[in-house]
């Protein structure tokens, strides 16, 4: 048995309109789970003074030579601020990457985004939590990246970035 959450979460429904039948909106907090077993950090006594966390940084020579797959992994205290390319995870340059995908993992205290896409295709980015990452947290770099599916991702508590790009 799971314990109840730690912290109240607002939920109510609010009755709209006044021909019937009634509609309703649903209003309901979103929760995100930021611990995982398996954990991928940078130092947690330099990393936030620093701001120069660990980084995973994937490259290939071209399309399907390349295989990321990261599921269930809490990444925290990642990232590097201030160096180009150092992201929490960065997909760069690969192409084509029909067996990779990056689901059900938790992204915070990211010093230099969450996921950067440079350069690749098919990539899979689903069902993540991203929590107090500096600058676009699912960053595409250079709208050539198709054929990606970013989908039922949690972003929250986006801190602005001075490091790199203005648009941050």
């Amino acid at each position: 048995m799971e314990a109840p959450l730690q912290f109240r979460h607002y939920a109510e429904d609010y009755e709209v309109g006044t021909q019937e039948p009634r509609e309703f909106i649903r209003m309901r907090a979103e929760v995100g789970v930021l611990t995982r077993n398996v954990v991928y950090r940078g130092d947690p006594n330099t990393s936030i003074d620093t701001e120069y966390g660990a980084a995973i940084f994937m490259h290939s020579p071209g399309d399907d030579s390349l295989t990321f797959r990261a599921s269930d992994v809490e990444f925290t205290h990642v990232g590097q601020a201030f160096k180009l390319g150092r992201y929490a995870l960065h997909m760069h340059m690969i192409g084509a990457v029909h067996n990779s995908y990056i689901k059900n993992n938790a992204i915070h205290q990211s010093n230099n985004r969450a996921v950067a896409i440079h350069g690749t295709r098919y990539l899979r980015i689903i069902n993540n939590v991203a929590f107090e990452a500096k600058g676009h947290n699912i960053f595409i770099e250079d709208a050539v990246e198709t054929h990606n599916i970013i989908t039922h991702n949690l972003i929250m508590k986006v801190i602005r970035s001075m490091s790199l790009l203005n648009v941050d």
